[in-house]
């Protein structure tokens, strides 16, 4: 860009090596003001400014100078070429004054507030954007010293500052364990993305090392990342049980393309040799079969990772089960770590600021065998198709009351044929018809199992409720047991879908005023309880947001009398070390990768921060579009700019607000052409994009995204 555009309209301007002077041009939209020099004046353009410093020939520090909102620093670059920066026409007419002079065209040396400044780089004409520069990929991470020869590490790869994305690692000597590969459903910080995963770059460059994967459960934000992840780190053997097995399998018929799984059956009481680490299971309470947490002994006491669990208990007092499970897997054995030798202990953390104890899944099961039972009309059922054993509890009170059920969801459905294959299903096969026979039963005799307990997009029960479904239509006498709590951030979505099923006359139940749901996760004293039966000499919360690994963390100290300095509340990335065989814990200064890996579309990983960003401010402002043809040869624009404005104003009702900016455009192009040779369109459209935007903020106080598009004819 040229300094000649932005000498303020006060100053008198030099001749130009063509010939002849220019009339000052004024631009009363960009108002401007000098705020720093860093060389010499150029004499006749600028009043000469004391040199606090001597410059140094070709020395410049490559700073972009701005005030307000967006302003950050630009690495140091290298000079460009001559042909791609002008020079200031009271130098280039003197050729023969240095040998820089000759090959190097001058930089601008003044900085000016509230423009941008554009460096032209050898290699293309390119400008830098302004707005905050938020990473939102991955962060290479720091170089991380090697692993000592008594010294376990344990990083988390993902969720320990959210909820979903659970991934551990955990390595000690050449053995590293990798335990869950979930992930997380798009926030509102990701607009337009699908999923997000875990960052596996330390992972991936450390493949040989990798001896199993551990699944715990089969929730989706504990094996949603396998298909992607898993050919990224090698596709290392994998470690679960029967029911986590085969929702891993179904889901992996989806990706044809990647290699096939390598999995391998466990039981709660199996115990398995991946490199020179023994390891083994115990089994624990979720709302899923099949949920386990992982021992791994080290010399130095074992690592115990429970995955997601609360406890089956009876008034506040775990039951018989529960406590010889517990017994078995953590015996007072006196070992170097303490009276269990559990050396560290990693626990689910997602509702440890609920006070008491979680409802048991056996009370909601047995209000919903009573609402089953009672019902004279019509009911219909929404929750997760993960909680597996809900939906067979409710297919078997239908049966038992002489009902029919017609399922209706994709995943529901194919949760209910692996249960099916399983032979955890155990009803007779006409309890289950199509909704195809709906009419062919009383109303008082149908039991619909249907998704959209979360108002998802296109779900059943959304569909219903917008008389959208092809087959149901509901009626006053229907009911609806909206068994599933409210995931943050879907409580706006959820009450709208409560309002159309009011407005049908439906009967609502829901988690806030019946028993009709109960979370997997432990409440604070069940937490309380499994820390006393595991008794670690050391902790690290997982699962959560921050606030919930804090709350964790004092929960261990009451319950075990562990100090500050035996626990450690991580972030993703964050390299945790017990060093010094077992008797120190560390949050090493390193980092390992920890940005955001995003899944868009067909595309995983690759998805760039502009690209991000342009998505929010497409969502907070619009865009608007410039159109305009220019001569060639003139520079000048043939006629008035067309513009196109989405979701910024109403174009038919801004006709004055569009006349003054296409006066502005015209200006803007006309002053940014003169003495330009060749024509370089992209000055010009950096110079109408800057005096767009900021004309729009003064008179709208919005930041659309401004595009011109300039032909040349």
């Amino acid at each position: 860009m040229n300094n000649e555009n932005k000498i303020p309209s006060n100053q008198s301007r030099p001749p130009q090596s063509g010939g002849g002077s220019r009339r000052p041009f004024h631009n009363r939209f960009n108002k401007t003001r000098i705020i720093r020099t860093n060389s010499s004046s150029v004499p006749g353009a600028f009043a000469p400014q004391p040199q606090t410093k001597p410059t140094v020939a070709g020395e410049h520090n490559g700073h972009r100078v701005v005030l307000g909102r967006g302003a950050r620093k630009i690495a140091p670059f290298r000079r460009p070429a001559t042909s791609q920066f002008r020079a200031h026409p009271a130098q280039s007419a003197n050729t023969s004054s240095s040998s820089v002079t000759a090959k190097h065209a001058p930089l601008p040396d003044k900085h000016v507030a509230g423009t941008r400044m554009n460096i032209v780089r050898p290699d293309a004409a390119r400008s830098f954007r302004r707005g905050p520069n938020k990473p939102v990929m991955k962060r290479e991470g720091d170089i991380i010293p090697p692993l000592a020869p008594d010294t376990i590490r344990i990083i988390p790869l993902g969720g320990v500052e959210e909820i979903g994305k659970n991934m551990t690692a955990i390595q000690y000597g050449d053995d590293i364990v990798v335990i869950d590969i979930g992930f997380q459903f798009k926030d509102d910080d990701t607009p337009g993305i699908d999923f997000i995963l875990p960052n596996t770059k330390y992972l991936e460059e450390r493949q040989d090392k990798i001896r199993a994967v551990i699944i715990t459960h089969g929730h989706l934000d504990h094996i949603g990342g396998i298909p992607y992840i898993m050919p990224r780190i090698g596709n290392p053997k994998v470690y679960t049980r029967l029911l986590t097995s085969v929702l891993i399998e179904k889901r992996q018929e989806e990706f044809a393309h990647v290699p096939k799984l390598d999995i391998q059956v466990v039981e709660k009481n199996s115990t398995i040799t991946v490199g020179k680490l023994k390891i083994r299971f115990f089994a624990v309470t979720h709302t899923i079969p099949d949920a386990m947490g992982v021992i791994i002994e080290t010399p130095y006491g074992s690592i115990v990772h429970t995955g997601d669990l609360k406890l089956d208990h009876v008034d506040g007092v775990p039951t018989e089960q529960e406590v010889a499970e517990y017994e078995r897997a953590f015996p007072i054995v006196n070992g170097p770590a303490g009276p269990t030798n559990v050396l560290i202990l990693m626990a689910d953390s997602t509702n440890v600021e609920n006070p008491g104890f979680s409802l048991p899944e056996k009370t909601v099961h047995k209000n919903l065998e009573l609402i089953i039972k009672n019902m004279q009309g019509r009911l219909i059922i929404a929750t997760f198709s993960s909680l597996l054993e809900r939906l067979l509890k409710i297919v078997e009170f239908a049966e038992l009351y002489g009902k029919k059920v017609i399922v209706e969801g994709r995943s529901l459905k194919q949760n209910i044929e692996i249960c099916k294959h399983l032979g955890l299903l155990k009803a007779k096969k006409e309890t289950i018809i199509s909704v195809d026979d709906i009419d062919n039963y009383p109303p008082e005799r149908i039991v619909i199992i249907s998704t959209g307990a979360q108002a998802n997009d296109f779900s059943a029960l959304v569909r219903m409720s917008q008389k959208t479904h092809a087959k149901i239509k509901l009626t006053p006498r229907d009911t609806v047991v909206l068994s599933s709590s409210v995931v943050p951030g879907n409580e706006r979505a959820v009450q709208k879908l409560k309002d159309n099923l009011s407005r049908q006359g439906a009967k609502i139940l829901h988690y806030r005023i019946a028993d009709v749901h109960s979370s997997g996760h432990a409440n604070r004293d069940e937490t309380a309880w499994i820390h006393r039966a595991i008794k670690p000499k050391f902790f690290m919360p997982l699962h959560g947001y921050h606030y919930m690994l804090r709350a964790h963390c004092d929960i261990a100290k009451e319950a075990n009398g562990l100090t500050e300095s035996d626990v450690v509340v991580p972030d993703n990335g964050n390299v945790i070390e017990i060093q010094n065989a077992g008797t120190k814990l560390v949050k090493l200064k390193e980092k390992a990768a920890s940005g955001l890996v995003l899944v868009d579309g067909f595309s995983v990983g690759d998805v760039q921060d502009v690209v991000i960003r342009d998505r929010q401010a497409l969502a907070q402002d619009g865009i608007f579009i410039i159109f305009g043809i220019m001569n060639a040869q003139t520079g000048k624009l043939k006629k008035s700019p067309d513009i196109i404005s989405r979701g910024f104003v109403y174009l038919r009702e801004s006709q004055e607000l569009l006349h003054e900016v296409r006066l502005l455009i015209r200006e803007t192009a006309d002053s940014s052409t003169k003495g330009m040779n060749p024509l370089n369109l992209d000055i010009v459209k950096d110079n109408i994009t800057d005096a767009v935007q900021k004309y729009l903020l003064q008179k709208t106080a919005k930041r659309p995204m401004v595009i011109p598009v300039i032909l040349t004819i």
